[in-house]
């Protein structure tokens, strides 16, 4: 399958202790915080989708609870092609980054991370309704269509992303890479189908509230695991709250600033609403000449099903168009694959089709049913003959000519007819096609009913990007981030086995005082220990001062450490 370029192994043996600190400290805060301000489903999703709140979860695990709701989900690294990321959804998996966030990176991820799509999608899966919409919505994006420039912005974004977490990146190499995003953005000027549905997702399933504007809840995943955004969007003040209508597409965001307004829906039935609302409007459904000029203007892999259900995948660059507008004849340049029912056709692959394809649509002069539902005796009656010469007479003023060698037909439809000595003419007389260019395949349909983005037979015309050359490296670490990392090792095991003593605290705080005097999560993990086992020892104001002394010291963090703090005491 071809979407496992994209799919890596959960090592969970990759994830420090210290990893494993960071997940709780964000998911106990977000447990307190949401338990009163998210949508009720979520507290009572993270238990039934096989997410802890003590630890990284297990993906195995996971899927041992998400199998039950029709879903699974895979580890993948980093960012993925927004194809691929539909695509999965449309067949009910749920992608879920592989990485942590580091420490520093505890309030925003440069890169998507397992916090965000394990803790902040998962959870709603409980809800039928939620795992329809995800679900269509995959549908819908793997028919959307994604031009040439929003290729190139999601490379100039992946590569950023990974300069962030590169430790030998300098700061000349984010701002050049920067740069580039900027200016792939700017060349940008109108917003493809596959940026609007992108905008419609990011306004829901990640960024939405649902009930009304004046009574809402939190329900994105964007939201439900940020520490900070969790409790700024509810200043009704400073965030603006729209109901969510499909307009959502015309609002652009900025992954990395809080955003100035969220739309709020009604449920999840709602979102799904919107989301066919917005379909109704897209190529595949309207097919026809505006669609094909949709995809001429993507400069990108589209799909072009012609009535009789032959699908033609390539890049576009012709579609002529009669008086009314009505197409008549269209063509691809480059490796073209024709298909039906999305499996690619025996002998009609890219290889074969390697410098594009050519055909008319419409009916022919005289011939009173339409061609592709004529049975092969029929066609006899009107000249259509296996091995003779055969002149078809658009209506449109195409005329076809040539030997007939074969007629493909698939659920008693044609579908092709090959001819041998060919020409095909247009209206005003120019030559489309010659019989020194060879075999002459005509697709055979009275119109084209739809137009999609990407190939028809995915596996056997794969158009997605391959992986970065630039890869993340594992993590190496030195001999005191190990010992630091035995440190939140040694606590947890104290935590999880219970009835320790006193003694083993004390000789912990010794040596974090010690070593990692710095360490505000070390010191909040040990207080939590000392206050199970005696809220009255000398240490624990002591412990106490020195984490609210290295709140201060955070700007960003400080309000959550104290946040964190004042749970204990």
């Amino acid at each position: 399958m071809h979407l496992r370029l994209y799919v890596e192994k959960q090592d969970y043996t990759r994830y420090t202790p210290e990893d494993h600190a960071v997940w709780r400290f964000i998911m106990r805060l977000q447990a307190r915080h949401l338990g009163e301000h998210a949508h009720p489903v979520y507290r009572q999703g993270l238990e039934k989708t096989g997410i802890s709140i003590d630890h990284i979860p297990s993906i195995d695990e996971m899927n041992a609870c998400l199998e039950k709701l029709g879903w699974r989900a895979v580890v993948v690294n980093g960012l993925i092609p927004s194809g691929a990321f539909v695509e999965f959804h449309c067949h009910r998996i749920m992608p879920i980054a592989l990485d942590m966030r580091l420490p520093h990176h505890i309030l925003y991820t440069p890169t998507p991370d397992i916090v965000h799509e394990a803790a902040g999608h998962a959870p709603f899966l409980i809800d039928i309704d939620y795992g329809e919409f995800l679900q269509k919505f995959g549908e819908f994006g793997m028919k959307a269509i994604a031009t040439k420039e929003d290729e190139e912005l999601f490379e100039a974004v992946r590569h950023l992303a990974i300069l962030k977490e590169l430790p030998s990146t300098t700061e000349d190499q984010v701002s050049q890479a920067e740069a580039e995003v900027k200016k792939k953005a700017e060349r940008i000027t109108e917003p493809s189908e596959l940026t609007q549905l992108a905008r419609l997702y990011w306004w829901t399933a990640e960024y939405g509230l649902v009930g009304t504007p004046d009574d809402y809840k939190i329900f994105g995943a964007g939201l439900l695991s940020s520490l900070s955004e969790a409790r700024s969007c509810l200043d009704d003040q400073s965030v603006t709250k729209i109901p969510l209508t499909v307009d959502c597409v015309a609002q652009d965001y900025d992954v990395t600033k809080p955003q100035p307004q969220l739309f709020v829906t009604r449920n999840c039935k709602h979102m799904t609403q919107v989301l066919e609302e917005f379909a109704d409007s897209m190529a595949f459904v309207k097919g026809r000449a505006y669609a094909l000029q949709k995809a001429i203007n993507a400069k990108t892999v589209c799909t072009a099903e012609y009535s009789s259900g032959l699908q033609v995948s390539g890049v576009f660059t012709k579609v002529l168009t009669n008086a009314v507008g009505r197409e008549y004849y269209i063509g691809t340049t480059g490796p073209t694959q024709l298909a039906y029912q999305n499996k690619e056709l025996v002998g009609h692959s890219t290889d074969y089709h390697a410098e594009g394809f050519g055909s008319p649509v419409g009916e022919v002069v005289n011939v009173p049913r339409t061609l592709h539902k004529m049975s092969i005796d029929e066609l006899k009656n009107h000249g259509v003959i296996m091995g003779e010469l055969v002149e078809l007479d658009f209506l449109s003023g195409v005329v076809v000519k040539g030997v007939l060698k074969k007629i493909w037909r698939e659920d008693h439809k044609n579908l092709i007819f090959t001819f041998e000595d060919c020409t095909v003419t247009a209206p005003d007389g120019s030559t489309l096609f010659e019989p020194s260019w060879g075999t002459y395949d005509m697709a055979v349909g009275r119109r084209v009913v739809s137009v999609s983005g990407g190939s028809a037979d995915r596996e056997k015309f794969n158009t997605y990007p391959g992986l970065s050359e630039h890869r993340i490296p594992d993590r190496q670490f030195s001999a005191q981030e190990k010992q630091l990392f035995a440190l939140f090792q040694n606590i947890r095991d104290l935590r999880d086995k219970g009835g320790f003593a006193i003694k083993d605290l004390e000789n912990l705080q010794k040596e974090i005082q010690s070593s990692f005097s710095s360490k505000w999560l070390l010191h909040l993990e040990l207080l939590e220990l000392y206050l199970q086992v005696d809220p009255k020892h000398a240490s624990v104001p002591a412990l106490k001062s020195t984490i609210q002394n290295l709140a201060h010291k955070e700007p960003e963090m400080g309000d959550y450490i104290k946040e964190a703090l004042g749970m204990l005491v």
